[in-house]
């Protein structure tokens, strides 16, 4: 039995349509982009249900037909408990801070920061999350590239340098509203191809009465080490600071006109997120009878596997053009929002203080093309890391709590200080690089927790060594804005 195949004529042609209209659609929308504004945040003027539909792409990558496939193929149903980790950080994150993130009234994700702590506090985090977007996209691009090489017969190298062209080409036109429009034609594709598969999986094992006579311990919502409290614990903990501070997810949630729009926006994206792990995860489920002999290597690819014996050709291409567009959507939003980090909240805070809009066009443009070229690059040793699952977790570990937890939960509590953001920093990577190198035999749920603790320990006790008045004044003015005085502008 073989593992690989390249997409037939049919095939190359559906993918090729795909990539033209996706880039004709964004760079179309180009015309809408007049400053840099449009391009960042869309001029506030995005719908709710197009926000959170673009909310829901830019959350989701080939990752999850990667990671998620092998989690179904190895342990079965609790893919789907550890999948809905993300509809329950979206769920609960849109009642904590979705008003508070559109009363805030941003352009960038973390512009509020300079008023929450202090001018530095601003920089260091633009200057650490930049790096850690750039790590962690890496992730999505390697997904992307495994997907690309094993359908279009091209070297991983090959498939993560086309992704990252595909990606540029629309956003650094369009911008925001470029991502937006081709995340609702992406979005259309990934269901109705998605739930073709579905259906193909159960009949190809004889249906969902024969799939669990064959394998009824794939049944349970929590087998598996990765079904066990401990572990559910931390990555739902983990999951909802990652969502909740991610740039994208804000961006979105500060690009709808109200805060009325912007919780119908996390509602509607959360209930989204509840319904398509079924649809990614049974039929890696069902590979498990249809395919048992899949060596480890191959777990990852079980969800491919299934598709290119099941689908006919021309669907096979328009479900390859359907996975590629999931990573397509994450990257280009991804792109977007850390572009616009670079410009507003570095290029324009220390380099050209006076920059015209036009330059900051120009500049937000280049900065997309510098972002995809770091990620590309990194993408390329992801595997060295153990694949996409891991390299996930072991990066949000390191870096990413340490520099999440002072920017989401400093738009919630007021207590916190600047001197708590570094402390949470230093402590947090330096916990996370000892537990990975001298306590190499703790579990990775208890490293978690107290990487966690870690963090807020250093983040709360900053508060020890005194605020500074203007510090108190900035956050004062910050907190009655995003309170009730804030609540009545919304």
């Amino acid at each position: 039995m073989t593992f690989s195949t390249t997409l037939s004529g049919l095939d190359m042609a559906v993918v090729a349509a795909y990539f033209l209209v996706t880039i004709g659609v964004g760079v179309a929308m180009g015309r809408k982009v007049k400053n840099a504004g449009d391009f960042f945040s869309g001029g506030k003027r995005v719908p709710w249900w197009m926000g959170a539909i673009s909310s829901y792409m830019a959350m989701i990558s080939c990752f999850v037909f990667i990671a998620y496939a092998q989690i179904g193929y190895e342990d079965g149903l609790v893919g789907l408990t550890v999948f809905w980790s993300t509809a329950f950080a979206i769920l609960l994150g849109t009642f904590i801070f979705a008003r508070r993130w559109q009363r805030a009234n941003l352009a960038t994700p973390v512009e509020y920061l300079e008023r929450r702590y202090e001018p530095c506090v601003r920089q260091f985090l633009s200057w650490c999350g930049v790096a850690f977007r750039i790590l962690d996209n890496t992730v999505r691009l390697y997904t992307l590239g495994v997907i690309a090489s094993q359908f279009l017969g091209v070297s991983l190298p090959a498939g993560i340098a086309l992704g990252a062209g595909v990606v540029l080409v629309y956003t650094t036109t369009g911008g925001l509203w470029s991502v937006i429009v081709t995340d609702i034609i992406q979005c259309a594709v990934l269901m109705a191809v998605s739930l073709t598969i579905l259906p193909l999986s159960l009949n190809a094992v004889g249906g969902l009465g024969e799939l669990y006579r064959a394998v009824p311990e794939h049944f349970s919502l929590f087998g598996g080490h990765r079904g066990t409290f401990w572990f559910l614990a931390a990555y739902y903990m983990i999951v909802f600071i990652k969502y909740n501070g991610s740039w994208s997810f804000v961006q979105r949630l500060a690009s709808v006109p109200n805060e009325r729009d912007a919780v119908k926006m996390g509602l509607l994206s959360s209930a989204i997120f509840f319904v398509f792990p079924v649809l990614a995860v049974l039929p890696a489920v069902a590979a498990r009878v249809y395919l048992p002999d899949l060596p480890p290597e191959m777990h990852e690819r079980s969800y491919i596997e299934m598709c290119t014996r099941l689908l006919p050709n021309g669907m096979l291409g328009l479900m390859v053009s359907a996975m590629l567009a999931a990573s397509l959507s994450t990257l280009a939003a991804e792109f977007n929002v850390t572009s616009g980090v670079l410009t507003t909240d570095i290029y324009k805070r220390l380099i050209r203080k006076d920059a015209s809009e036009r330059e900051l066009l120009l500049v937000g443009r280049i900065g997309t093309v510098m972002v995809a070229a770091l990620i590309a690059f990194g993408a390329l040793f992801v595997s060295r890391l153990g694949g996409a699952f891991e390299a996930n977790k072991l990066l949000m570990a390191l870096f990413g709590v340490p520099i999440v937890i002072p920017t989401v939960f400093g738009i919630l509590w007021r207590r916190p200080n600047a001197k708590g953001v570094y402390f949470c920093f230093v402590l947090g990577v330096v916990s996370g690089i000892l537990l990975k190198t001298c306590w190499k035999d703790l579990s990775w749920e208890a490293g978690t927790f107290i990487q966690v603790a870690v963090c807020f320990i250093g983040y709360f006790g900053g508060t020890l060594f005194g605020t500074a008045k203007r510090e108190m004044e900035g956050k004062a003015a910050l907190f009655e804005e995003l309170g009730e005085r804030g609540a009545r502008k919304g």
